[in-house]
């Protein structure tokens, strides 16, 4: 994908321009570098004042020709950093809620096929057991396997995580990175990921910008 991202912020504006192929890319940066505004701007949450947004070949962003394509029809999966599940649903439900406005969940037969995947994505994840359980019966990492779960289930041309293993204590986060690795490794889906930790950097990166005031002033 390629992103020329412009927003102004009260304090500074945001003025980022990046493109990459595949892998994970990590954003990294102090809080308030305009990281999340980066997302959701990418996500088609947040409007941005210029700019453009390129995913495969399609343009889902163009400030010149008055392109904005809505956040549902821009094959982008995102896992917020509060996981955002809803409690009065179980975790399969939460999953496959994330699937329900696709086109081919009209389709009896492509409505099996995408509930058998996502099947298949909790087995992945080791939360198929859980799958009548409410988001308050269940642990912070079970939670976050299941928000990266339903951010996946719709098999996204890209996938945004906003700082998916902050709220994990340290000795889940082990366990997690373990799985999260090879997520990578099972789905390539290209990423973006924000994060503080420079451990998290070093374990998934396969590219790096570091952002301050909403300019990359660092990349590898």
């Amino acid at each position: 994908m390629e992103f020329r991202i412009i927003k102004k912020l009260d304090h500074f504006e945001i003025d980022v321009d990046y493109q990459f192929d595949s892998g994970i890319l990590t954003v990294q940066g102090e809080s308030g570098a305009g990281k999340t505004t980066l997302l959701n701007c990418i996500a088609g949450l947040t409007l941005p004042d210029g700019g453009r947004i390129v995913l495969g070949e399609k343009v889902v962003y163009d400030q010149k020709q008055a392109i904005d394509v809505p956040t549902r029809l821009r094959a982008i999966g995102y896992l917020f950093q509060n996981y955002g599940l809803f409690p009065n649903m179980t975790v399969q439900q939460n999953i496959v809620y994330g699937i329900k406005n696709k086109e081919e969940y009209r389709d009896k037969m492509k409505r099996r096929e995408l509930l058998q995947y996502a099947d298949y994505i909790m087995e992945t994840f080791g939360i198929a057991h859980l799958k009548t359980k409410h988001p308050n019966q269940i642990s912070g990492g079970e939670k976050q396997r299941a928000a990266l779960s339903r951010a996946i289930v719709t098999k996204p041309k890209l996938l945004l995580l906003d700082e998916p293993f902050s709220a994990l204590d340290s000795r889940t986060k082990e366990m997690v990175y373990q799985e999260f690795a090879a997520f990578k490794k099972e789905f390539k889906i290209p990423t973006i990921l924000i994060t503080h930790d420079t451990e998290e950097g070093r374990l998934f990166a396969d590219r790096k910008i570091l952002m301050k005031d909403g300019k990359i002033v660092e990349e590898d």
